[in-house]
């Protein structure tokens, strides 16, 4: 059986995958490293094997590239004109929430990947500890924890619009 087109995958697994990333790198940094992804997969993708779980491999991907991303941004700064309007509620990626990144970028690495992992790409936590390493008690813990801490934000208001 050939394989299916890479178009597919991206139709796919596209949304779930900008998901993670958005939750990973952020808002802005979070169309670089989809793209990142995706190129990087499109060349792999050949030697893929046949039955492989696809959507766990683009998360992999993608937590690579985020690292990448978050290196890379950890040597530079970004200069800006001016700060940014206030964020639109519309839950469009260019309208983000602020309250909610701002929220997610606070909580450490681990937990940040966890959370994005487990509940914004709904892997188990199995395969979050495979893509971020460690145990899958671990990673269970860095979402609860990661969880705990955003309702924390929420409970003192650091999140508008969110309920207590």
């Amino acid at each position: 059986m050939s394989p299916r087109p890479f178009d597919e995958l991206v139709a796919d697994h596209g949304a779930m995958v900008l998901r993670v990333c958005r939750a990973v790198v952020g808002p802005h940094d979070a169309e670089d490293a989809w793209s990142e992804t995706f190129l990087a997969a499109l060349k792999a993708y050949p030697d893929l094997p046949a039955g492989a779980n696809v959507a766990a491999w683009l998360v992999t991907i993608a937590h690579r590239k985020a690292v990448d991303i978050t290196r890379a941004r950890a040597r530079h700064a970004v200069p800006v004109e001016r700060t940014p309007d206030e964020p639109s509620r519309t839950g469009r990626p260019e309208d983000w929430d602020g309250d909610l990144w701002d929220a997610l970028a606070a909580l450490p690495d681990k937990q940040r990947a966890a959370v994005a992992y487990h509940y914004l790409a709904g892997f188990p936590y199995e395969e979050v500890a495979a893509i971020t390493g460690g145990t899958a008690a671990a990673a269970r813990r860095a979402a609860a924890d990661g969880v705990k801490a955003l309702r924390a934000a929420s409970r003192r208001g650091e999140l508008e619009g969110a309920a207590p």
